[in-house]
């Protein structure tokens, strides 16, 4: 299999980005496009068509190749994987009910291959104002797919304006939405890894009143009280209270126990009068967290020597590269976040896309989640 990473700002230029591509006789049958909500989507899924390129992505917070990070461009992974070692699934999701859906991609793709491996895109925030839960799609999948199937990707974003997400292949295209490429693992090798970095801190705390993602209560009191309280903040009302929660919330988000390691959720908006916070995902009443502190600088050297060992450990090589990192993580870490996205395409010597995301999908440790604040990222290699 080869792999070359393209990116424009505009249809004509990722037009001529993949003119120039083919220029040495590279012929991808595939394409796994990360594009701004301001890019023509329709327009350059019809470009690669043309070419006779399959297509399948979601819009983003921000797109990356090794090549160059930008904002409100495009970047594309190019594939010419053999036809036969993949498929293309999408499925519309019930906002109420996306464990449906996703369970009837999961059984699509069971009769696909014996051994299907998924490469994940879905929809986040709806025009309307309303996300999908991504922990319930992920346990959709599991369930019929197994715990041990890899399952890799990222929720769309929308450049962080919260207007709407969007998932599309050829002649579809969707804000309540799951596309997924799904691969033979018998005919492609994928290794990845889920890594956040936060710590958590404190004691552990209980949720005693939630509502969907609305989380009221902690331990019987106020839940934006004792959040406020944790970071040094006196209670505040009106628009004070909104300016410390934006500029505050991305940074600290709560680490909820479960089973594997502690899941990320971020608090997302207050609600002044219930004194209560949004979160990204829900929390059940009952649910066990710590509060926590974002990560040093020198979790990128971590996550990219976490990548170095894995790969010398087990000896692999790959041919392409895909990055699904939190649009949080942008924020909090900065232009490290770039010198993170190249230091693994630099530990794997392959071809890398990626984009910033509302919610990641791998494995953590062995076992597939979902995760928030997280940098995701997956190796691929056609077997001999």
């Amino acid at each position: 299999m080869r792999a070359k990473s393209i990116q424009g700002s505009t249809t004509d230029a990722i037009q001529k980005a993949l003119h120039e591509a083919k220029a040495d006789g590279f012929r991808p049958t595939l394409a796994i496009a990360f594009l701004s909500i301001s890019q023509d989507r329709d327009a350059i899924c019809q470009t690669l068509r043309k070419a006779e390129i399959d297509v399948l992505g979601c819009t983003s917070c921000g797109e990356f190749t090794d090549h160059e990070q930008t904002h409100e461009g495009a970047a594309i992974l190019l594939l010419d994987l053999d036809r036969d070692s993949y498929a293309i699934l999408f499925e519309e999701l019930d906002i109420q009910d996306p464990e449906s859906g996703a369970a009837r991609l999961a059984i699509a793709a069971k009769k696909r291959f014996e051994r299907p491996a998924l490469i994940l895109c879905t929809t986040s925030f709806t025009r309307d104002g309303r996300y999908l839960n991504g922990p319930s799609i992920m346990q959709a999948l599991e369930r019929i797919l197994g715990p041990d199937t890899s399952i890799y990707g990222g929720m769309a974003g929308d450049d962080v304006t919260f207007t709407g997400t969007y998932v599309f292949t050829e002649g579809a295209s969707s804000d309540t939405g799951i596309v997924a490429l799904v691969l033979d693992e018998n005919k492609v090798a994928l290794h990845g890894m889920a890594l956040s970095g936060w710590s958590p801190v404190g004691i552990e705390r209980t949720v005693t009143s939630s509502q969907d993602d609305w989380l009221y209560s902690i331990d019987g009191q106020p839940a934006l009280d004792m959040y406020l309280k944790y970071l040094g903040k006196q209670p505040v009302d009106g628009k004070d209270a909104y300016e410390i929660f934006k500029d505050i919330g991305i940074y600290y988000p709560l680490q909820v126990e479960g089973v594997g390691d502690p899941a990320l959720r971020t608090p997302i908006m207050a609600d002044q009068e219930r004194r209560g916070l949004r979160l990204d995902f829900p929390v059940p009443e009952g649910t066990r967290f710590r509060f926590s502190m974002p990560p040093d600088f020198d979790i990128v050297d971590n996550v990219i020597q976490q990548a170095k060992e894995l790969r010398e450990a087990r000896n692999l090589e790959a041919e392409a590269l895909l990055i699904f990192s939190c649009a949080g993580r942008l924020n909090a870490l900065g232009p490290m976040t770039n010198t993170e996205n190249e230091g693994l395409a630099e530990t794997w010597g392959a071809p890398m896309a990626g984009f910033f995301t509302y919610g990641e999908f791998g494995s953590a440790h062995g076992r597939q989640e979902f995760h928030s604040t997280t940098c995701c990222w997956v190796a691929l290699k056609e077997k001999e």
